[in-house]
């Protein structure tokens, strides 16, 4: 499995890559299943209200901009867990695990510690750097004022997860840019702080070259309320299967992948950071305010 994984995300083989091809992937949880889950209301199509739509946008944009730089200040603590599924039990027949305390060194330079990593039993793929590529820069994903000319974004209506109120927008790609990577999915928008606070959908392009496979399941991103203010993502989860065809004398398989990653214990580093909005510091509230935390299932 290839992350995009915005929650983490990873590129995987069966065996190795000279002799595995991907004929297809089948998503266990679609981008359009999220709206289902437990604590996500029916969306209501009608247009927002004292707001216009490109406003939301420009508004979103210039706010995930904003959180952005502030989580360039935090220290967290960082764990991936990637399991193959054996279909059979419906447990995992393999898995790697990692925690990693993402810091500063001693000349404010990011750096990241593996603090536990015990040994890793995955035996039907293999995780390659852009796995953790997908990890680090995919699954958290943010939409910047910067990045929102890539993007058509349409309004979908509005959505109630757990005690927040939001906008619902579908988002894709105007242009697949050769080399780059571009989110595909649904965005759901806090309407009072209006950051991003749930993503559901995959990254674009993946690569079905045979022999040369990248592919990106379809993940969900979950995002919290830290220090009152800032929507720093928190849970991401990415579940489905691989199918590779045989290829150069091996057998065709499926490969049922189930990939977590938390991003927990944050710290401000800098204690002068201060995020304006507008030409305004941004207020704080209570960070155990209620509906600050839209919460990922069970």
């Amino acid at each position: 499995m290839v992350p995009s994984l915005t929650l983490g995300a990873f590129v995987a083989f069966a065996l190795p890559l000279s002799t595995v091809a991907l004929a297809a992937f089948t998503a266990v949880a679609f981008p359009a299943a999220v709206s289902a889950q437990e604590g996500f209301g029916a969306t209501d199509p009608t247009p927002p209200a004292g707001i216009t739509v490109p406003e939301i946008i420009e508004r979103m944009g210039q706010r995930e901009a904003s959180f952005a730089a502030a989580r360039e200040n935090y220290i967290f603590k960082q764990t991936v867990k990637v399991d193959t599924i054996d279909d059979d039990t419906g447990k995992p027949d393999g898995e790697y695990f990692q925690v990693t305390d993402i810091t500063f060194d001693g000349k404010g330079k990011r750096e990241e510690h593996v603090t536990y990593a015990p040994q890793n039993t995955l035996e039907r793929v293999i995780m390659s750097p852009v796995d953790f590529d997908e990890i680090v820069h995919r699954l958290p994903f943010i939409l910047t004022t910067e990045q929102l000319p890539d993007y058509d974004l349409t309004y979908l209506g509005r959505e109630k997860v757990d005690e927040l109120d939001t906008y619902v927008f579908d988002v894709k790609p105007k242009v697949l840019v050769k080399g780059r990577h571009y989110f595909q999915g649904k965005i759901w928008i806090d309407q009072q702080d209006l950051q991003i606070v749930v993503v559901n959908g995959m990254t674009v392009p993946q690569d079905t070259r045979r022999g040369h496979e990248d592919l990106q399941p379809p993940f969900t991103t979950y995002y919290q309320q830290i220090d009152g203010k800032y929507w720093f993502p928190t849970y991401t989860k990415a579940e489905g299967t691989l199918h590779f065809a045989a290829a150069d004398g091996s057998l065709s398989q499926d490969v049922h992948m189930r990939n977590v990653v938390r991003y927990t214990d944050y710290k401000r580093f800098r204690s002068s950071v201060t995020i304006q909005y507008n030409g305004e510091d941004l207020p704080t509230k209570p960070a155990d305010t209620p509906g600050t935390k839209p919460q990922p299932p069970k």
